[in-house]
């Protein structure tokens, strides 16, 4: 009976000790990514890691591996996001994805990163070059802030070649506009900004700047700029310069309400309900970063670090750290050229 038992008792240690073996292989062919967006009602960061999640399933799929994905919003504070970051890594996440809160202190999240030997890719927000030279496996998703804003100005000097009466509605020979920002001091607004204005007064739109604000991305703040600028002008304004669709929708949203038809609006991202205004003719035109392709690039580069320890030198195409998505115009169906 003692032999019994003692048998019993050594084939209860080995099953133990095989079920711990299978969950520990199993929890190592398990990729396992975290996200942390800076905050969670971007619509268009949204859409893209809607898009990143849907991607990550197919590679899942194609590669016969378990993906576990878990994404997180610092809402607007690069101390929880930096938080977020070191819980991701203490959990031993094999690769995590940051859209950075504040693009100028990201140090704390890389430095983290490095000493757990976990690829960190940032996307959207481009953090400082100095930082993203800072460690072996430090990536960069994002779309080019000056041509996005170079798009935007080509894109309204276009329309006005076409016809200057679209843009011109009180036909003095100059457009009035102004300028929706997206946030003070962001490196994407700033640049979006100026290089929207310098394309289109260099491409011979002749224009004048009535009133400017920051609505920091956001369709609600945007209306409520839009409502009090349409109080303080005198029929001057005939031009809206978004910094993203989300501020142009809002915008629009005021005009609409106040009835104002001869002041056109253009935005920047390409979202689905921008480019539903687009099409229905609310907005005058966009400037579009293929989320498909943003989310499958991203997908491809987590797989390829977890599966082969490096990203895809088609994806790099030249580039050591950083990955670029086109921009490209979409304009109003009765004013395409």
């Amino acid at each position: 009976m003692g032999l019994l038992a003692v048998a019993v008792a050594v084939i209860c240690v080995a099953a133990a000790g095989i079920s711990r073996r299978k969950e520990k292989q199993k929890e190592e062919d398990t990729l396992k990514v975290g996200i942390s967006i800076y905050q969670s009602d971007d619509t268009y960061v949204n859409l893209l890691t809607k898009k990143i999640e849907r991607q990550l399933k197919a590679c899942e799929k194609q590669q016969g591996i378990k993906i576990h994905c878990k994404i997180v919003s610092a809402e607007n504070d690069q101390n929880e996001q930096n938080e977020q970051v070191e819980h991701f890594a203490a959990l031993a996440y094999d690769v995590i994805c940051v859209n950075a809160v504040d693009r100028t202190n990201v140090s704390t999240m890389i430095d983290r990163a490095e000493e757990s030997e976990i690829p960190l890719i940032f996307f959207n927000r481009q953090p400082v070059q100095d930082d993203l030279r800072k460690g072996q496996h430090i990536y960069y998703v994002g779309s080019d802030a000056q041509e996005s804003g170079r798009l935007q100005g080509e894109l309204v000097a276009s329309v006005y070649r076409k016809d200057p009466a679209v843009l011109d509605k009180n036909g003095d020979g100059v457009v009035g506009y102004a300028v929706l920002e997206g946030e003070t001091g962001h490196q994407d607004a700033i640049i979006r900004s100026e290089w929207s204005v310098k394309t289109m007064t260099s491409s011979g739109v002749p224009a004048k700047r009535i009133t400017g604000g920051v609505a920091n991305w956001m369709k609600e703040q945007a209306a409520a700029i839009v409502g009090r600028w349409l109080k303080e002008e005198e029929g001057e304004l005939e031009l809206i310069l978004c910094n993203n669709d989300d501020m142009a929708l809002g915008a629009i949203e005021t005009l609409r309400q106040e009835g104002r038809t001869d002041i056109s609006v253009v935005g920047i991202d390409g979202t689905e309900e921008g480019l539903m205004a687009v099409r229905d003719g609310k907005m005058l035109g966009t400037v579009k970063a293929d989320s498909d392709i943003y989310a499958e690039y991203i997908a491809r580069m987590v797989c390829g670090l977890k599966k082969e320890g490096t990203v895809p030198k088609e994806i790099l195409e030249g580039h050591d750290r950083e990955v670029w998505i086109p921009w490209e115009i979409k304009i109003c169906p009765e004013l395409e050229e």
